[in-house]
This record gives C-alpha cells, sequence and structure tokens, in this order.
C-alpha cells in the first residue's frame, strides 16, 4: 500500500511537472520573433534527440497506427503553434482542449455509445464557451488564429483516438511525430533569411524545445502510467488555466472577457466530463455498501 501511495504521488508529481511545462507553449512563441514553421522545426529538431538520449535507442516500430498517430501529432503541434502567432494564446489552448468532447463524439456517432443526458448538457455548453470565445476577436487575423486553434482540437482527438488503440506505441508514435514535424518545417528553417538569431529568440526557442516539448512529454509519459486516467486529465486542466499568465505578465496580452468566460465555460465543463467515471463508481460503491 505504501509502495503504491509513492507510485501516486510521483505520478501526480510528473503530471503537475508536464501540465506547467505545456503551459509555457503561449509565452515562448510569443516572445520569439520567428514564423512558428521555423519554430516547429528548431522544437522538433531538440525534442527528438532528448526523446531518443533518454530511451537509448534508435529503434522505431513503424506501423501503421503509429504511423497515424505520428501524422495526427505533428498536425497538432503545427497547428497550434501557428494558433497561438494568430490569436491569443489563452484562445489557442482553450479551443485545442476541446479534444476530449470529440473523442466522446466519436463514440457516440461512430461507435454507436448511448450518450447520458449529463454528457449532452456538458457537450452543448462546451461549444457555447467556443463561440463565445470565437465572439470575442472577430477580425480576420483572430479568426483565422481560432479556426487553425479548433483544428488542432480535432487533431488532437484524432492522435488520442488513434494511441488509444492497444496496437498502437505512444512513444514511438512521440517520436515518429517529431521526426514528421522536423521534415515538414525544415525547409522554412533553412530559406527563411529574415530569421533573427539574437540572445532573446535563442532563449525563448531552447526553452520552448527543451522544457515546454522535450521535458514536458518525457514528464507525462512517465507520470501517466502511475495515476488514474481521470485524475491525471483533471491535473492536466492546469495547462489552459495556467497558459494565459506567464503570457499576460512577460508579454502584455490579455484575453477579452468573452473570451475569459468561454474558456472558464470549456474548461469546467472538460472537468466535470472527466470527472463523471468517478461520480459513478462512487454511487455504485455507495449503492453496493448499502446494499
Amino acid at each position: 500500500m505504501v509502495a503504491d501511495a509513492e507510485k501516486k504521488k510521483k505520478g501526480r508529481l510528473y503530471m503537475l511537472a508536464a501540465a506547467l511545462g505545456w503551459g509555457l507553449a503561449g509565452v515562448c512563441v510569443k516572445s520569439i520573433t520567428w514564423g512558428s514553421l521555423p519554430i516547429v522545426a528548431v522544437r522538433s529538431f531538440v525534442s527528438f534527440f532528448m526523446f531518443i538520449i533518454v530511451r537509448g535507442s534508435f529503434k522505431l516500430n513503424f506501423s501503421k497506427v503509429n504511423i497515424l498517430g505520428a501524422v495526427t501529432g505533428a498536425a497538432t503541434g503545427i497547428l497550434y503553434l501557428q494558433a497561438i502567432k494568430l490569436t491569443t494564446a489563452g484562445n489557442a489552448i482553450v479551443l485545442q482542449y476541446i479534444a476530449p468532447i470529440l473523442v466522446f463524439l466519436f463514440a457516440v456517432i461512430f461507435q454507436h455509445r448511448k450518450p447520458k443526458v449529463i454528457e449532452t448538457i456538458l457537450t452543448i455548453a462546451v461549444f457555447g464557451g467556443i463561440v463565445l470565445s470565437f465572439s470575442d476577436s472577430l477580425d480576420a487575423s483572430h479568426v483565422l488564429g481560432n479556426i487553425l486553434g479548433l483544428a488542432s482540437g480535432f487533431t488532437f482527438a484524432a492522435q488520442i483516438i488513434i494511441l488509444n488503440d492497444e496496437k498502437s506505441d505512444s512513444e514511438d508514435s512521440l517520436i515518429m511525430s517529431c521526426l514528421l514535424s522536423l521534415i515538414i518545417t525544415l525547409p522554412f528553417l533553412l530559406t527563411d533569411k529574415t530569421l533573427e538569431f539574437t540572445a532573446k529568440n535563442i532563449f525563448w526557442v531552447m526553452v520552448l524545445a527543451v522544457v515546454q516539448y522535450g521535458f514536458s512529454n518525457i514528464m507525462f509519459s512517465r507520470g501517466i502510467d502511475l495515476v488514474d486516467k481521470v485524475e491525471g486529465s483533471l491535473i492536466l486542466t492546469i495547462e489552459p488555466i495556467f497558459n494565459p499568465i506567464p503570457v499576460a505578465i512577460i508579454c502584455g496580452e490579455m484575453m477579452g472577457i468573452r473570451a475569459i468566460l468561454g474558456s472558464i465555460i470549456v474548461i469546467v465543463c472538460v472537468t466535470l466530463y472527466g470527472l463523471i467515471p468517478t461520480i459513478e463508481e462512487r454511487k455504485r460503491a455507495k449503492k453496493e455498501n448499502v446494499n
């Protein structure tokens, strides 16, 4: 029992570190003057070798499901970083955060799962929160950024569905995702002559590559197997809450009132959705004890 408690404690710390690290994406990207694609290239290059060093092997399983996971992972990273450049960091992460609801809708539509009333209500509320976030910034640049952020939510949901396949290897898929992202974006890094290699840019690029992506994904891969999946998903809700804070402090970027309200609705509803299995399990256990 003590050993299990220690494992869970370590798992929670790993997941907390992952959430806080991921939450640095906004301030890093906003602080770098480069375009998003060269940023992705450097982040992918550094992170790829971090994963390989930690793993201690270049051997990868290029199965169909792992490749699909890599494609959706690469798409998610590229779309998300572009979204941060074109809309507020808070909007970008909240729009991506609809992924769990999209996974639920996939199960209902394609796997014929019968939705519960509370799940339906929460899904409608999430889309209401998204509408509020969109309506806060109606100029062309922000609308495009919001659309890309929403698209990253769809690709992230696809990645979750693929990686839940018993034939998939999430670590292999993640490493291949870095490699694919690097292949796609490297030409933009090599041909863009406007890139400024200032101390500030180099500092934030390295923070993004080493801490925000490499370190955080390693922490996530270690923590996810040590904690309950529901508990793990709830710990990760720290990311969209934390993400806009360093952006506001360091970059002075503030979200509008409607965007903040929309973000709160999305975060609360996704959190409640994650709690549903735990609540139901406790109800069943209580009922069994009474009987």
